[in-house]
């Protein structure tokens, strides 16, 4: 295996234990933040060549949401490292029970390529904090990016703990070969109103808008193109294949069998499914794989509780969409087909660590251990049941 070597020098660099101190966490993570700094502007630059995305959307969501992540982990990974003691019986008073945090050793990150720093580097803050060695597999489809981090991570991070891994599918295949200890892998009225939203954010054209991103690769713009087949057309639809643009897109009459219903768009493509009412939205919703995210927009908060409450996905933002993204105490991750793990603050911590249960007991009080040891009697039935057992908390009525 063509990686077999490289996951081997990370594990025995784990194995010497490197990566456990506090202070070497902390100087890693510190040199992420160099990075972002030193790297700031070749971000910006990487991110509009690979998908047009503009320096004010990169800035926000590929550099200053990662610098805020990196800021409350190390504001806070002193903490977060101590051990979590926990409740212990009648038997235990004197004896120590606790949760230690523990890495689980050589993790594997794969990064989608539509937020190409940001879903590589936040998950990598986590996984240092905890304490792992990592491989990095960045998105060969915003291959700009991808250089970059090939490039120039190596300059920030022990080389002996930190590995960036390229390539598509074949190469993925073959890195996955390998023994990894975790993988991380995140109506007609309606027409008016988004064509004025549409017109405000881009300008009559959006093509002509600096603002207006472009398709990633030739391979994504042929995807996105042929799901305008679907439906009808009701606003955009024009393509442009050598410039990889697609304008803002709505999709009317569009059926759920239909391909723009099957798959994650990435694309400035909105398909509109018309139903009755809300339990028809709901039964809609539930009948498919549980998404990321689930978005509900309503001017009754009881619609959008509704839609909370009866649901299910990775995450939910109601009247708007993405911000519960910029909030690190909220958690973000998918659920089922959408993905596994959570990240962000503590979370991503917590994903990257191993909660380890201990008990440390006292050598001195062997004797309150007589009465678990044959021969066995009623009384010491009695006694065991009377320290080791859990009642259910009273409940009282106040007339």
């Amino acid at each position: 295996n063509p990686y077999g070597g490289l996951v081997s020098h990370l594990r025995a660099s784990w194995l010497s234990g490197k990566t456990r101190p506090m202070e070497y966490r902390v100087a890693q993570l510190e040199a992420l933040g160099r990075f972002l700094d030193d790297k700031k502007q070749e971000i910006l630059e990487a991110t509009e060549l690979d998908m047009g995305k503009p320096p004010f959307e990169a800035f926000f969501s590929e550099i200053l949401l990662c610098k805020n992540e990196l800021n409350v982990t190390l504001n806070n990974l002193s903490q977060w490292m101590k051990d979590e003691h926990v409740d212990k019986n009648l038997v235990m008073q004197l004896d120590s029970a606790f949760i230690r945090k523990e890495p689980y050793g050589v993790v594997l990150i794969i990064a989608p390529w539509n937020y190409p720093i940001h879903l590589f580097l936040v998950p990598l803050i986590g996984a240092i904090a905890a304490g792992n060695c990592a491989v990095i597999k960045p998105s060969e489809i915003s291959k700009n990016t991808e250089r970059l981090i090939a490039e120039t991570l190596s300059c920030y991070l022990d080389n002996d703990c930190f590995a960036v891994v390229t390539g598509g599918v074949p190469e993925t295949t073959r890195l996955l070969e390998n023994k990894f200890d975790y993988i991380f892998f995140t109506g007609e009225k309606l027409m008016p109103a988004l064509r004025e939203a549409i017109t405000e954010f881009f300008g009559p054209n959006p093509r002509e808008s600096p603002d207006f991103g472009r398709i990633v690769s030739d391979k994504q713009f042929r995807r996105l193109r042929a799901l305008l087949g679907s439906g009808r057309v009701a606003l955009g639809g024009q393509t442009d294949e050598a410039e990889r643009y697609i304008a803002p897109t709505v999709l009317a009459d569009v059926l759920p069998s239909d391909p723009a219903m099957q798959e994650e768009i990435f694309g400035p493509i909105l398909p509109i499914v018309v139903i009755a009412n809300m339990d028809e939205a709901i039964d809609f919703i539930n009948a498919r794989p549980r998404p990321l995210a689930l978005y509900a927009f309503s001017c009754d908060s009881k619609i959008v509780n509704q839609v909370l409450e009866r649901t299910s996905s990775g995450g939910f933002c109601g009247n708007d969409t993405l911000m519960h993204l910029t909030l690190t105490k909220l958690p973000f991750g998918g659920i089922g087909n959408s993905g596994l793990g959570k990240y962000h603050g503590k979370f991503t911590f917590d994903t990257f660590s191993h909660h380890r249960g201990c008990l440390h007991r006292n050598m001195g009080l062997e004797t309150l251990n007589s009465p678990r040891y044959p021969p066995y009697t009623q009384q010491k039935l009695g006694l065991l049941t009377t320290t080791f057992e859990v009642k259910r908390r009273g409940t009282c009525t106040l007339l």
